[in-house]
């Protein structure tokens, strides 16, 4: 279903708007990385593994999330050796709470698209929503653990360490986080976010991640920290007994270390596109300053635009759109390619229902950019704060308009290129 394709918009619109000249802009962040990710892989897992210790013949699960983690399939089969070597018999299970489409069929794909398979991890992949209680907090709020680690000897689950896009705390979201909603499968993931409205998202986390360490086989965590090109610069093993010590350490050094946007405050920002392989929300909100929810925390502190637009959803979410209630205005291609199904599972799950809102639809890239530039009040053309990005992993490199231009020019970051004139395809494209 689609809106009229005749829509009539006011004169304004209907005219053609003189957008301003842009410039692309390169930001440079600090690099740090890691060369040999085999190595780094065993300096973190050979001190675990001998914590537990490991027996010859015991099944070790090894819990993978959804998130788009660079070099997740060899750091996967990195793990699965070691605990080989180890003389342990490794297996790999989805630990992804809700996602793809809610089915263990659908988890399995996920896994596949990420590269980790039976082929290059050399173990099974085995996916299954079944899970058991295993006790509860607060003498209410119930414990679920997927049953398949839990047939295994031992546990252990792999997650890039970041900030959260829904709340703010000494950890957010990691290890702990997958072992609340990941290792608990579709049935732990709608526990804690129904009982996080009552309690609170940080300090259930704590609460279900501590008793889930205490009373399941889980016995370590793979800490990933990616630097602000979103490759990896730290992998730290993450003992039971100091999950959330370390864990804070890493999530430290994942905010300095992240990307941001040139300026704190714009007119107008464009994303270009978005999708889940990009963030768990779509958009992630320590860029782009929004969190639609009431109950989710403040982030307008890191930016804030007067508009967002948005202009494409990925391929590889699906249809699932959730994160587009966080902006004011899309185009009429997001709305098609929308599956309201696989979007609205995720929105249920994780209770953030505004972010499923759909936000003013223009018919074409160039009226939305319009739309935006044009309902921020009495601002020009030529002084417009506007910023175009790609996606919110992707900030390295995007437009700014002239209007930000002498603001940048003595940052030692930016490096200012070439001059650009937004142009558009003949169906309304941008072409950047």
């Amino acid at each position: 279903m689609g809106i009229r394709k005749n829509i009539r918009y006011p004169s304004y619109l209907e005219e053609t708007y003189p957008f301003p000249a842009f410039y692309r802009i390169r930001i440079s962040y600090p690099r740090p990385r890691i060369e040999d990710l085999t190595e780094s892989v065993a300096e973190a897992v050979r001190p675990q593994l001998a914590k537990i210790p490991l027996k010859s013949g015991d099944r070790v699960c090894v819990g993978v999330g959804s998130r788009g983690i660079r070099n997740i399939s060899e750091i996967a089969a990195a793990v699965c050796g070691e605990i080989r070597e180890a003389g342990g018999q490794p297996f790999i299970m989805p630990a992804m709470g809700s996602h793809g489409g809610g089915t263990p069929e659908g988890q399995m794909k996920i896994l596949q698209k990420m590269g980790v398979t039976e082929e290059k991890c050399g173990c099974p992949v085995v996916s299954s929503f079944d899970v058991q209680p295993i006790g509860d907090v607060y003498g209410e709020v119930p414990l679920f653990y997927a049953k398949d680690a839990l047939a295994a000897d031992h546990a252990i689950c792999i997650n890039r360490i970041k900030p959260h896009t829904k709340f703010k705390g000494r950890v957010e979201s990691g290890v702990m986080k997958m072992l609340c909603i990941g290792m608990g499968k579709h049935q732990g993931a709608l526990t804690y976010h129904t009982w996080a409205l009552k309690y609170g998202f940080y300090q259930l986390l704590v609460e279900m991640g501590q008793a889930i360490g205490e009373k399941s086989n889980f016995r370590f965590g793979i800490g990933i920290v990616e630097n602000a090109y979103d490759e990896t610069m730290l992998i730290q093993g993450l003992g039971v007994d100091e999950l959330i010590l370390k864990e804070e350490l890493l999530l430290k050094t994942a905010k300095e270390n992240m990307p941001r946007l040139p300026v704190r405050e714009a007119d107008a920002l464009i994303v270009q596109t978005t999708g889940k392989e990009i963030s768990g929300a779509g958009m992630d909100p320590n860029i782009i300053g929004r969190a639609s929810d009431l109950m989710e925390d403040d982030f307008s502190g890191n930016f804030r635009a007067s508009r967002l637009a948005v202009l494409n959803l990925s391929e590889a979410s699906k249809g699932n759109a959730l994160g587009i209630g966080n902006a004011d205005i899309i185009t009429q291609k997001i709305y098609d390619a929308l599956d309201y199904e696989a979007t609205l599972m995720n929105i249920l799950t994780s209770f953030s229902l505004k972010k499923a809102a759909i936000p003013v639809i223009m018919p074409t890239d160039e009226k939305a950019i319009q739309a935006a530039f044009t309902t921020v009040g009495p601002v020009t053309p030529e002084t417009v704060r506007g910023i175009i990005i790609r996606n919110t992993l992707d900030i390295s490199e995007c437009w700014v308009s002239q209007g930000l231009i002498d603001e940048l020019r003595d940052n030692p970051m930016i490096e200012i290129l070439e001059k650009e004139s937004l142009k558009f395809d003949t169906a309304g494209n941008l072409l950047l």
